[in-house]
């Protein structure tokens, strides 16, 4: 694997723009690619805002921040994009198969070189990879919203993933300032499960009665001292994510663990989502 100087992010959504602006803070030449220039723009005026405001609250000076924009350029064509990156990192919606479409271009034009990384946070990294000629250089690096606090980096090896890629995702990560862990390529891999796991059971005692949102979610921010209750972090995390990624994971797991709570369907078959919408198991502003 080549020391990683270019990075290319495919995806400029919340997690895309989130990653490409650690990158180009930490030092690394970044493109970011979209399907549209639109879309593209809207990331990287995220981006200018949020390290507008880390200057204002005193966490980076002004010239670190002119320094991290000059070293962030837009990617409209993906090819393009890509061509020169040492890395690649896809932060695309989670389908395997539009993920898998995105490798089957990257494969091609990607130089031979470089470390291709899926976001994904529970698919088969495995079968993202087969969609390439070289699976071998796939591998999973699962970041956290928002990408510029959460602290943990999730590598995660398939099968087929090469040592040479493992060591070149810990450096990246460590380079960001991430804490790593390495995973197995299973199903949830070790945080999507664990926190899926908590946060369908406290939709379920929420659908039962058992307590309010507030409380149950009181409960283990004060009683365990987690920084966040399971339900204000689903209505972060998106509900309708959370959902099919227990749809998944109940497909792969046939555990009632993560078979979806009633609740959680009919909320976001009514467009109750979260934070994006407005509305879940709180009211957003």
């Amino acid at each position: 694997m080549p020391d990683i100087k270019r990075v290319a992010v495919i995806g400029a959504g919340t997690m895309g723009h989130g990653i490409a602006q650690v990158a180009a803070a930490s030092g690394f030449v970044v493109v970011l690619n979209d399907v549209s220039p639109e879309v593209i723009d809207k990331g990287l005026d995220a981006i200018g805002a949020s390290l507008a405001r880390g200057v204002e609250k005193g966490k980076m000076s002004a010239a670190d921040r002119d320094a991290a924009l000059s070293r962030l350029r837009p990617g409209a064509d993906l090819e393009s994009a890509v061509g020169d990156a040492d890395l690649v990192i896809e932060a695309v919606p989670e389908s395997l198969d539009l993920k898998q479409r995105i490798f089957r271009r990257l494969d091609a034009a990607a130089s031979a070189g470089a470390l291709l990384a899926t976001n994904t946070s529970s698919l088969s990294v495995a079968a993202i990879a087969a969609a390439t000629r070289s699976p071998g250089r796939v591998i999973g690096m699962h970041f956290f919203n928002p990408v510029v606090v959460m602290p943990l980096l999730e590598i995660v090896r398939s099968e087929a993933t090469g040592d040479a890629a493992v060591r070149a995702a810990v450096g990246f990560g460590e380079r960001l300032g991430k804490e790593t862990i390495v995973v197995r390529d299973a199903p949830g891999f070790a945080t999507s499960r664990l926190g899926l796991a908590l946060g369908l059971e406290a939709i379920r005692m929420l659908e039962q009665g058992v307590a309010s949102a507030e409380d149950i979610d009181k409960a283990m921010t004060l009683g365990y001292r987690h920084p966040m209750g399971p339900l204000r972090l689903t209505d972060l995390v998106g509900l309708d994510v959370r959902l099919a990624i227990a749809r998944y994971l109940y497909a792969e797991l046939r555990s009632d663990t993560f078979r979806p709570p009633g609740l959680l369907e009919r909320m976001v078959a009514n467009g109750k989502l979260g934070k994006k919408s407005g509305e879940g198991f709180y009211r957003w502003d």
